[in-house]
């Protein structure tokens, strides 16, 4: 533990701690058992034994430094009021689509991440102890992509439009993110978690200012218009 820690912290350690960002997933023969057992994607996120077992598949069979919490950065959302599923072959799909509905449709019921910190529990006490557990979060732009769209883009352009043309609503939008996020990560913190890790996959489909605008300043300012 001590060796992985040290490295985030900015200190040389040979040799040194391995890990991945995606240590679980569909390479893994046990991982499809269990997908398949648990019969869909978030009845695996949401079953405590289910996600422990498909975070500690990849640690006992390469034995890496550090364990990362199988979730999904989309319960957010979920926990937002949004409804979520994953259809096969394409992915996430949520509704209502924050492009044409208001945050008011929605119904939090953020005791929809309850079974993800019920998991953290339940890794911190049963990874070794020099194995340290990673915890995460989607960044709010990246979720807020997710939430506006209603499912995956490829070129994310009802966001950007909104970011351009409704920047109060943007900005609510993503104020309710990250309310919600630091909630959940603070939580995970609690249950045992011991490094988070925020994912911005699409902060990259905006132009510098835009990003800076939009992914690191809360609240937003002007990506100059």
């Amino acid at each position: 533990m001590a060796g992985f820690l040290d490295v985030l912290g900015g200190r040389r350690v040979d040799p040194p701690p391995v890990w991945l960002m995606r240590q679980a997933g569909r390479y893994l023969p046990e991982y499809r058992a269990s997908r398949q057992e648990a019969g869909s994607f978030l009845d695996l996120v949401y079953n405590p034994a289910f996600a422990q077992e498909v975070t500690l598949q990849p640690i006992r069979r390469f034995g890496f430094d550090a364990a990362i919490l199988f979730s999904d950065i989309l319960v957010v959302a979920h926990a937002l009021g949004q409804d979520l599923w994953f259809a096969e072959g394409e992915g996430p799909q949520m509704a209502p689509a924050l492009e044409t509905a208001d945050l008011a449709a929605l119904t939090p019921d953020f005791a929809r991440l309850n079974p993800v910190y019920e998991t953290v529990r339940l890794l911190r006490a049963s990874l070794p102890a020099d194995v340290p557990l990673i915890g995460f979060a989607g960044s709010p732009w990246t979720v807020a992509t997710y939430m506006i769209h209603g499912r995956g883009s490829r070129d994310h352009a009802a966001a950007r439009l909104m970011a351009y043309r409704e920047p109060a609503r943007m900005n609510a939008i993503l104020e309710a993110i990250v309310g919600c996020t630091v909630h959940y990560l603070d939580r995970q913190i609690a249950a045992g978690a011991q490094v988070l890790q925020l994912f911005d996959s699409w902060s990259g489909v905006l132009a510098p200012p835009c990003s800076r605008a939009w992914s690191f300043n809360r609240p937003a300012r002007s990506c100059g218009r």
